[in-house]
């Protein structure tokens, strides 16, 4: 059988990483067994565990699937998302997914935010784990209220239709992240997560969310901060004052 190779849908997964030695491993050999081809692009911001060695040892079991970039300090997951989208877009692939390193994120669920875009017709969709109820598994009670409250206020003040404005798993199709620009993003924190929704919503994508389980890391450190969330809380303020009076200075 001959493959027509120009119309074949090329997908990478973009994963950040610093100090992710307990679980990058596990979750690349379980991304690379799903039963649709995903190839992953790790942006280490220079750990010094030992991470981005792993990833290079691991190139030669996966060689053609697994990419390494390395950035020279830790500048922010924005940024590292940021420099992985422009890589993604210059090696032309058309799905482009976002998931963290710590395995909260389930591979398995791969499949179903790419079939939401591929097959349904969705610009983004986004592993929600407040889309029909509360899917948080081994946080404590305060981080869940935290969380769930954060994005209700984002959702009163920027009225986007997104239950998870903060959610990190998600399926961008190529067009999103070319109509974005990418160098006006100004968050580098978890508010990254919420003006890349906002901005691909003010811009008329079809944003999409399906139910995910969102496990707690077990191994490693968390890297929220209380400067995080205070960048999110009134990066939210800005963005909306942005949507409403300086419209053609939006993007």
């Amino acid at each position: 059988m001959r493959i027509n190779v120009k119309h074949m849908q090329k997908r990478l997964v973009i994963i950040p990483t610093y100090n992710e030695i307990e679980n990058i491993e596990k979750v690349l050999t379980n991304v690379f067994a799903q039963d649709v081809s995903f190839n992953v692009l790790v942006v280490d911001d220079s750990s010094p565990d030992g991470t981005a060695a792993k990833v290079r040892q691991l190139k030669n079991k996966y060689k053609d699937r697994l990419f390494l970039l390395e950035r020279k300090e830790k500048d922010g997951l924005g940024r590292a998302y940021i420099a992985g989208f422009k890589w993604a877009l210059e090696q032309n692939y058309d799905y482009i997914f976002e998931m963290d390193a710590d395995y909260s994120h389930n591979p398995n669920d791969l499949i179903r935010l790419y079939n939401v875009c591929r097959k349904k017709g969705a610009d983004m969709s986004i592993g929600s784990r407040y889309i029909g109820g509360v899917n948080v598994i081994n946080w404590p009670m305060n981080r869940v209220l935290l969380s769930w409250l954060a994005s209700k206020y984002v959702r009163l003040i920027t009225r986007i239709p997104v239950f998870d404005t903060t959610a990190g798993f998600v399926c961008y199709h190529r067009k999103v992240l070319e109509t974005i620009n990418l160098d006006k993003i100004k968050f580098v924190g978890y508010a990254f997560q919420i003006e890349m929704k906002f901005k691909a919503h003010y811009l008329g994508f079809d944003v999409r969310e399906i139910p995910i389980i969102f496990t707690d890391r077990t191994k490693g450190k968390s890297k929220m901060d209380k400067r995080i969330i205070w960048e999110a809380v009134f990066g939210v303020i800005n963005l909306k004052f942005k949507s409403v009076f300086l419209k053609n200075k939006f993007n």
